[in-house]
């Protein structure tokens, strides 16, 4: 199953979607640095929720994130991934944070502004 692929500058916070990684020395670089991988959370630890919560209903997943949506805190993204699709549906502050994908595999990744990435396989 293909993964999504993210790289972070812990200087400026841009965040990178990586198609093709650098093979040599090199790698990927933001603000002078190499940019940092981002590896998926998958369990929460904090009263915020951040782990995707899904269902899958007749190849329709419908995906929330029990989160704060509030102006400095708050899910960005919420991405389907499998190995013929990648989705990704924003959200802004002040939103209702669920979406719906006609797919019923994959893994769906959820992005905390404060937070960073997190993840949960859809079985």
């Amino acid at each position: 199953m293909r993964e999504l692929k993210l790289k972070k500058c812990n200087n400026c916070g841009a965040l990178v979607k990586v198609i093709e990684d650098c093979h040599c020395k090199c790698s990927i670089n933001c603000c002078d640095e190499i940019m940092s991988d981002v590896t998926p959370n998958s369990v929460d630890a904090a009263s915020e929720k951040h782990v995707p919560e899904f269902s899958v209903n007749d190849g329709v997943t419908f995906v929330k994130v029990n989160h704060v949506m509030d102006e400095d805190h708050y899910i960005e993204w919420i991405a389907l991934v499998n190995d013929d699709v990648e989705i990704v549906h924003y959200f802004k502050p002040g939103d209702v944070c669920e979406v719906a994908f006609e797919y019923d595999e994959g893994t769906i990744y959820s992005y905390c502004n404060k937070h960073g990435l997190w993840s949960a396989v859809i079985k």
